[in-house]
């Protein structure tokens, strides 16, 4: 791959510091943070919580391409009525097309559908994070924005871990 290539493909993924949240934004969320910024947080917690018996390294990559794909498909909520396996295969493709040509394409490919078909234990454990974040971050704007009531994202992040331990951070 040429140095253009490869910084072509960089620029692609930087788009996601300019794609917000939709949640946020259906929510009326002023400022709502971007699907970058809620992939560094996923990727915060992963850091901070991952138990010792976990590949932490795999982890924190997941949980850094986990919202890739979301550079072309945009960020798909529950709310927009897609069903899930059409959003995953959406997903699938745009993954495949931003790791084309990249010279990690298979890592990259590998990592984000270890996190999609949630079943190792690593891939189980960023899909907890994520909805920890979004939890925490719906806790966050609801302090700075006491006029938003965003108990419908804890809920659901709290229904989603069921009796994950890290559900006690919320």
């Amino acid at each position: 791959m040429s140095k253009a290539d490869l910084k072509a493909k960089l620029l692609e993924a930087i788009g996601l510091k300019d794609l917000s949240r939709a949640g946020w934004v259906r929510a009326g969320v002023n400022n709502p943070e971007s699907v970058a910024a809620h992939s560094w947080g996923v990727s915060w917690l992963v850091l901070t919580l991952c138990p010792d018996n976990l590949d932490r390294g795999r982890a924190l990559e997941m949980a850094v391409v986990h919202d890739l794909p979301e550079v072309y498909v945009g960020d798909i909520t529950p709310h927009d009525g897609i069903v899930s396996e059409v959003k995953t295969e959406r997903e699938r493709t745009a993954m495949v097309r931003l790791a084309e040509g990249h010279p990690r394409s298979e890592q990259l490919l590998s990592l984000w559908e270890e996190y999609e078909a949630g079943i190792t234990p690593e891939a189980l454990f960023v899909k907890a994070c994520d909805k920890l974040d979004m939890a925490l971050q719906a806790q966050w704007y609801e302090k700075a924005q006491p006029e938003n009531n965003l108990e419908e994202f804890v809920v659901s992040a709290l229904n989603r871990l069921g009796d994950h331990e890290i559900a006690g951070l919320i």
